[in-house]
């Protein structure tokens, strides 16, 4: 198993938010005019962001998760953050095409239309080796994290090219897509096969967005959002609770500030939430011209 450390860039780790992706203070008033669709929005990094982007000053965000009484928590919290940013949900599984696509209209005709796109829906099974596993459970990684993840993309695009043209037009960024990765997209972990693997194909599926729609003006992220202790990261094996140290609000903030445009020259890569966003930007000319933080395999002859 490779260190933490080796995958990561040697940049300063934040573990909460910071002054530079505050969406209160620096990021405020980025947001506006934006309507934000977010996939996993009952608890946790969702309900974070969903929160962060009204703080930021988004015309209105839209929530999805299985339960109701989460997507209430959820709304209500939006509400207190910016009573000025509407906010309606739908209870939606990702796993369903019909009902993701249902949200997504559902969306649209309350809004106008989808500036942000979300998919922060994932799925973590307990960790077993492959011989030991279930293969119902070891496919359902992939049912909720790839394929929860290609829904929300598939029927949101259409509109996120719509809301590149339109800000364009008004020389501003748009077509935001951001996907849940994780560090665990680099690891080689025992037992962790369907979690880790899902997640590979995560980072994989983001430059394929990028290059099928980076023409029609998509800007897709695919994000570590940290070691947060979120439900789905107790149960990981207990020995990997001591790196779920970073606040969901660290996440939340870095995804404002992604869909800021400040970061658009990044677009088609994985990024940490942890990393230093001053620092990043400062590595931009070496990260694009030797091709860094993509899937790809360097061999050396």
């Amino acid at each position: 198993m490779s260190s933490i450390q080796d995958q990561f860039l040697d940049l300063t780790a934040h573990r909460a938010r910071y002054d530079a992706i505050d969406p209160a203070a620096a990021l405020k008033g980025s947001a506006l005019g934006k309507v934000v669709f977010i996939a996993g929005a009952s608890r946790g990094i969702g309900q974070a962001t969903a929160v962060a982007f009204a703080e930021a000053g988004a015309k209105a965000v839209y929530l999805t998760a299985r339960t109701q009484s989460a997507l209430e928590e959820t709304r209500d919290l939006v509400r207190k953050a910016n009573p000025e940013t509407q906010c309606a949900f739908s209870v939606c599984d990702v796993t369903s095409a019909a009902q993701v696509e249902a949200a997504v209209a559902d969306c649209v005709a309350r809004f106008g239309g989808i500036d942000v796109a979300d998919a922060n829906a994932g799925y973590l099974g307990p960790w077993v080796k492959i011989g030991e596993s279930d293969p119902e459970g070891w496919w359902r990684n992939w049912e909720v994290n790839v394929r929860g993840a290609y829904h929300v993309i598939r029927f949101t695009i259409p509109h996120l090219i719509e809301s590149a043209k339109r800000r364009a037009a008004e020389g501003k960024s748009g077509g935001h897509l951001i996907l849940l990765s994780s560090i665990g997209a680099q690891y080689l972990m025992p037992g962790a096969s369907d979690y880790q693997t899902s997640k590979h194909a995560i980072n994989r599926l983001c430059e394929f967005v990028q290059s099928d729609h980076g023409e029609d003006g998509i800007n897709c992220f695919a994000i570590h959002p940290g070691g947060v202790a979120t439900d789905l990261g107790r149960t990981m094996p207990e020995n990997m609770h001591e790196y779920l140290i970073d606040d969901p609000d660290l996440a939340a903030s870095f995804a404002v500030w992604l869909c800021s445009g400040q970061a658009d020259w990044a677009k088609g890569r994985y990024l940490s939430a942890t990393w230093d966003v001053g620092e990043l930007c400062a590595m931009k000319d070496t990260i694009l011209r030797d091709d860094l933080l993509v899937n790809r395999l360097r061999a050396k002859l």
